[in-house]
């Protein structure tokens, strides 16, 4: 039976075994999938298990999106362009990189009933998903891109990977039509921290934390009168193309699926 994983840290919150194991399943394919916490140290040895034909395929999630590369052959051009990993496969004996983030995060805010287009958009956090979110942005021909991240550096250091965006102090708030969490802040329920109140309404809020469904953060922004949306579409969005690229097939994303993840 083939092996696929997810790896991150922390990963207990991760549903792609449900949803993997649920495709595998639908579709006939003898494999299973599974999450595994592990520590930078690990990646060299999990990674040359893809190379040895132990695991088929490793999804990789927070912190591990760019700390991954170093260790691959071969990015492709998306992966390459964001210095950020999600989808590893090992094609003719080559262990090559993807980026499926970029469609995911496309496709999900095109089913939103939200036009992107010349918005000013404000982003939370730096790390993981962040470079994927600003690519696809700037191709969804946003007004202007806003960053801020408790550890202004790491803010900065995108701005030099992406002269498109700016970069903003954390605590401060700009005027937007759109912000993202793209911080783990919302995992475990915390909050932001952030006072919204004056940022008005008919805003997008939008995390990509899925899992729990509603953070403090989403809820705050819904109180205000604005609409807000988790990472749900997103996290399907982007592990259909990993599965389709593993499997050579696209899986249905439907209502089943939804309610598939609106159980846990």
């Amino acid at each position: 039976m083939k092996k696929y994983f997810v790896i991150g840290n922390p990963i207990n919150h991760s549903l792609s075994p449900k949803l993997h194991n649920y495709w595998l399943k639908e579709n006939n394919i003898d494999a299973i999938y599974d999450k595994k916490k592990i520590d930078a140290k690990d990646l060299q040895t999990i990674i040359s298990e893809v190379k040895e034909k132990k695991i088929e395929g490793i999804n990789v999630t927070v912190p591990f999106k760019k700390a991954v590369i170093p260790f691959l052959d071969k990015l492709s051009p998306e992966a390459e362009q964001t210095q950020s990993v999600n989808t590893i496969i090992l094609t003719n004996n080559i262990l090559v990189g993807h980026n499926t983030d970029i469609s995911g995060f496309t496709r999900a805010i095109k089913d939103l009933n939200f036009n992107i287009e010349g918005k000013k958009i404000f982003i939370l956090g730096a790390g993981g998903v962040v470079p994927s979110i600003i690519f696809a942005l700037n191709k969804m021909n946003v007004s202007e891109i806003i960053i801020s991240n408790r550890t202004r550096q790491k803010a900065d250091d995108l701005k030099s990977q992406f002269k498109i965006i700016n970069v903003i102090d954390w605590g401060n708030i700009p005027k937007f039509d759109m912000i993202i969490n793209a911080t783990s802040l919302g995992l475990n329920n915390e909050t932001l921290n952030f006072n919204f109140s004056e940022v008005g309404d008919n805003k997008l809020f939008y995390d990509v934390i899925y899992n729990p469904s509603e953070t403090n953060f989403l809820k705050e922004g819904k109180k205000l009168g604005n609409q807000s949306e988790n990472g749900k579409l997103m996290f399907m969005y982007q592990a259909s193309v990993s599965f389709k690229l593993w499997h050579g097939v696209e899986p249905k994303i439907n209502i089943n699926t939804l309610k598939l993840l609106e159980n846990d």
